[in-house]
């Protein structure tokens, strides 16, 4: 059976720094669940656990306290509405929550693609050249998949993020490109044994059609190796809730994804 989109494991609301936004309420998130059919849905704003020292100066602003502003959830007959976040991994391959503070959310969502964050999540060396963001992609990928975590309730966001190579879209192409295959057969095969979970975004789907078979394969190598997909929408502004679907229905096409690649949040 072909996959289906019911679930939403990736929103922000006007609580993270990204957005801002006084239409992006918990109300209008849940409405968007409601109109989509999806029985599941995560807020998952941004945050830094604050008893772990070297957050940036954005991230400070975004401790327990902050995101905790969002809480209660509201609740609908149809929709479950969970309480997550959306942490980060700095250049030193630390994660900015606790085991401890894991255990306060429903779902985690880590991205090892936020290159945009210069000195922060990759130094200077890293950032140099397609081929160091390469090894980047890699060894960050790695470096939490060696980490103690329950990755049973951890989602690994937009692997192929525009933001690897922000503003510059032949070196982004080139960077994915130079990602050694036999890395991500290694990497993928780990992270299935692991159970975590991979995340079908739509900013990850819109390519042209000369772009897809560099774009798409992380997700395709992923599928091999038996990882398990969840739809993480990763949107900070009502207006786009709009063509979510459309982008997560083309991923799931282009993918060939069924029932049996979804993960499942326990």
């Amino acid at each position: 059976m072909k996959y289906v989109f019911d679930h939403d494991f990736h929103i922000h609301s006007q609580i993270s720094s990204c957005s801002r936004d006084p239409g992006q309420t918990n109300e209008r998130i849940l409405q968007y669940a409601e109109e989509e059919g999806l029985h599941t849905i995560v807020l998952a704003d941004h945050f830094w656990d604050e008893s772990i020292p070297g957050a940036s100066k954005w991230y400070s602003k975004q401790d327990y306290p902050h995101i905790c502003q969002a809480k209660p959830l509201p609740q609908s007959e149809k929709v479950k509405f969970l309480f997550g976040c959306e942490t980060e991994m700095d250049k030193y391959m630390t994660v900015g929550c606790s085991v401890e503070r894991m255990k306060d959310f429903s779902f985690v969502v880590i991205p090892t693609t936020h290159f945009h964050m210069e000195g922060f999540t990759l130094s200077e060396e890293q950032l140099e050249t397609p081929g160091t963001r390469a090894k980047a992609w890699v060894d960050k990928f790695e470096a939490l998949m060696e980490q103690d975590l329950p990755f049973h309730k951890i989602g690994i966001a937009h692997l192929t993020c525009g933001l690897i190579w922000k503003g510059d879209r032949p070196k982004y192409l080139e960077t994915i490109d130079s990602i050694p295959v036999e890395d991500m057969h290694r990497l993928f095969a780990k992270a299935a044994k692991l159970g975590i979970g991979i995340e079908i975004n739509p900013g990850n789907m819109k390519y042209a059609e000369e772009e897809k078979d560099i774009l798409l394969r992380p997700f395709r190598i992923a599928k091999e190796e038996g990882c398990k997909f969840y739809c993480g929408s990763d949107v900070h502004h009502p207006e786009n809730f709009a063509n979510v679907r459309k982008w997560i229905e083309r991923g799931i096409d282009d993918l060939g994804l069924t029932e049996e690649d979804k993960f499942i949040l326990k």
